[in-house]
């Protein structure tokens, strides 16, 4: 059994930073992909950005030159680097993987990012 286990989440005043991870564990033969989606209160979840066969990159507008996106394949790790927060960015962010070929489908619990004065 896969599970994504994030950490990282937390209170931050506008203009901070943050990084978050997501370590996948279990019976893992290949990972093609791993992301981050975020969903606020009362809105869809939405894609922040995604890491695909380890070098390509997506980004939601709304969070590109402000975050990044990097894995430790080693580690069956993702990390988000989440710069110059804002208010704006407040969601409980999840991550997404794509592990053994079975399509996007394994998520993690969420951890909560908070913006905040």
């Amino acid at each position: 059994q896969v599970q994504l286990v994030e950490s990282g989440g937390g209170l931050v005043q506008p203009g901070g930073s943050l990084r978050l991870s997501c370590a996948a564990s279990g019976s893992i033969f290949s990972i093609n992909g791993m992301g981050w989606y975020r969903q606020a209160p009362g809105k869809k979840r939405e894609l922040v950005a995604t890491s695909t066969f380890g070098v390509r990159t997506n980004y939601a507008d709304s969070v590109k030159g402000r975050f990044t996106i990097s894995r430790d394949n080693a580690k069956n790790t993702v990390y988000l680097q989440m710069n110059s927060l804002k208010p704006e960015d407040t969601a409980a962010y999840y991550c997404n993987a794509d592990i053994n070929f079975r399509g996007w489908t394994y998520w993690g619990q969420g951890t909560q990012v908070t913006v905040s004065s």
